[in-house]
C-alpha cells in the first residue's frame, strides 16, 4: 500500500494552481442522468472519487469519455441500460447515492444501494428520502437498497429541512428540475458548490433560482438539454494549501482560488498571525509567514459561510504549532477528531472531549509514522509533516487520492521534500 514520506522543516515558496472542486464535480456528474443529451465538464479533478462515480455511471449505461490524464469529461446518458445502482459501486463513495433522484425524476423509478457507514460519522440519508417522498415518490427500503417509484412523475413540494444538509439540498434540487410545478427548498445549504450545480442545471435548461441562499426555488421543466460547464475551483484544496504554507512557513501564491468562499478561513489565518493577501478579481491568495510564531485561535465549524468542517483537521495541525491554547469545536460531524491521536504521535498536545478539542501549542513537531483515517485527516498529517523536524511517513494515502489531485507534485513544486513510496519500498 502506497505511503507518503515527508522530510520536514523546509519553507514553501512559489505558486500553484487549484484544481476543480471534488464536492461540485460529483453532483455535476450525477446531473448528466437528467438528460438524453451530452454534458461536458471541464476543469474536472482527476481523483479516485470522480473516477469511482464515472465507473458507476458506466454501469448504468452512461457513455463516459474521459481520457486518463485529462480534465475534460463527456457524459452521455441518452439511454440507460439499468436504473439499479449496486452496492459494490455505491459503497465506495457516499456521493454515489445522489444518482437516485435524477434517475427517479427522468425515468419514474430507480433502485440504489444505501451508502453504508462513514468514518467521520453516520451521515444518514433520511433527509434525502423525505425530500423525495414530499415530491410524491413511493419509497421502500429493503435489503440495503432504496427502491423508488414515481410512475406519474415527481410533483412540486415545499420542503423545509430541519437542519442544513448540503447533500440533501443538492439531491432535492436535482430531482425537482423535472418535477411538475414549483418546488421550494427552505433552510437550504448555501455552499458555493450548490450555486455551481444550479449554474450548470440552468445551462441545461432548468429553472433554478436562489441557489447559494437559504431558499432555493425550482420551476420544473419537461426535459433538459446538454451543456458544457467548467467545474468551480476547489475551496477546500485552496484552504489546505494555504494552511500548509502557514505551517511550514514561506511565501506561496495560490492561483485560481474562489477567494470569496474562504473568508472564514482567511479571518482565522489573520488572527493567527499569518499574512494573507486575497485578491478576489485575480482569484489569487498569497500566504506568507516568516519566523513570527503562530497565535492560538478558537474556531467552531459551521455550515457555510462559517468555518468549513472540511478544513477543521488542517487547522488543528496548524494550531498544534501555535503559541497558547486553542479550542476547536466540531458542530457538523460527531466523529471527526480521529486525526488528533495521529497528530499527537508527531508531538502535538491535543486533548479531545466529545465535540471539542483543546490544543496546547508546541514549539516543534517531530517526524513519525502515522496512519490516515479519512480524507481531510490524512492531509492534516501531511501539513504537520511539512512543518515537523525529521521524516514523517503517512500511511493509507488512498484517502488522499480521493480528494487531492497531484498533491505531492504541487507541494514539490513549492520546495517540499515529499515522495510517494509503494508498499514494496517500505
Amino acid at each position: 500500500m502506497d505511503k507518503l514520506r515527508i522530510t520536514g522543516g523546509t519553507e514553501l515558496h512559489g505558486s500553484l494552481d487549484i484544481s476543480g472542486a471534488k464536492n461540485s464535480a460529483l453532483k455535476l456528474m450525477a446531473a448528466s442522468l437528467l438528460t438524453a443529451h451530452p454534458v461536458t465538464l471541464t476543469n474536472m479533478p482527476n481523483l479516485a472519487d470522480t473516477r469511482f462515480l464515472s465507473q458507476l455511471l458506466s454501469v448504468l449505461g452512461v457513455e463516459v469519455y474521459w481520457p486518463n490524464g485529462t480534465n475534460e469529461c463527456r457524459l452521455n446518458a441518452e439511454t440507460l441500460s439499468s436504473t439499479i445502482a449496486p452496492y459494490d459501486q455505491v459503497r465506495k463513495m457516499r456521493a454515489s447515492f445522489n444518482v437516485l433522484g435524477p434517475m427517479l425524476a427522468r425515468y419514474g423509478h430507480a433502485t440504489v444501494s444505501l451508502p453504508g457507514g462513514c468514518a467521520i460519522g453516520a451521515r444518514p440519508v433520511d433527509l434525502h428520502l423525505k425530500a423525495l417522498s414530499a415530491m410524491g415518490a413511493d419509497l421502500l427500503v429493503e435489503g440495503g437498497y432504496v427502491k423508488a417509484a414515481a410512475i406519474h412523475g415527481l410533483k412540486s413540494a415545499r420542503i423545509v429541512f430541519p437542519f442544513v444538509s448540503v447533500g440533501a439540498t443538492e439531491h432535492a434540487m436535482l430531482a425537482a428540475t423535472l418535477a411538475k410545478g414549483t418546488t421550494i427548498l427552505e433552510n437550504a445549504a448555501q455552499e458555493p458548490e450548490i450555486a455551481d450545480l444550479a449554474t450548470c442545471l440552468n445551462k441545461m435548461g432548468a429553472d433554478v433560482s436562489g441557489a447559494g441562499t437559504s431558499t432555493v426555488t425550482i420551476n420544473g421543466v419537461e426535459s433538459l438539454s446538454g451543456a458544457q460547464h467548467a467545474v468551480m475551483p476547489d475551496r477546500i484544496e485552496a484552504g489546505t494549501f494555504a494552511m500548509a504554507a502557514a505551517a511550514a512557513g514561506g511565501d506561496v501564491t495560490l492561483q485560481g482560488v474562489p477567494v470569496a468562499s474562504l473568508l472564514a478561513l482567511n479571518d482565522a489565518l489573520l488572527e493567527a498571525g499569518v499574512e494573507v493577501d486575497a485578491d478576489i478579481e485575480a482569484s489569487t491568495l498569497r500566504i506568507r509567514r516568516g519566523q513570527t510564531p503562530l497565535r492560538a485561535v478558537n474556531i467552531n465549524t459551521q455550515p457555510y459561510p462559517g468555518f468549513p468542517t472540511d478544513l477543521q483537521a488542517q487547522f488543528m495541525a496548524l494550531m498544534a504549532l501555535a503559541k497558547g491554547t486553542s479550542i476547536i469545536r466540531e458542530t457538523i460531524f460527531e466523529n471527526r477528531f480521529m486525526h488528533a491521536p495521529e497528530l499527537s504521535r508527531l508531538g502535538a498536545d491535543i486533548a479531545v472531549r466529545g465535540q471539542e478539542a483543546v490544543i496546547n501549542g508546541v514549539s516543534q513537531l517531530y517526524g513519525a509514522e502515522v496512519m490516515a483515517t479519512d480524507l481531510r485527516a490524512s492531509v492534516s498529517l501531511v501539513i504537520a509533516g511539512l512543518a515537523a523536524s525529521g521524516v514523517t511517513d503517512v500511511n493509507r494515502i488512498y484517502h488522499l487520492d480521493r480528494g487531492f489531485e497531484r498533491l505531492e507534485e504541487k507541494l514539490t513544486a513549492c520546495g517540499a521534500n515529499i515522495v510517494r513510496l509503494d508498499g514494496a519500498e517500505g
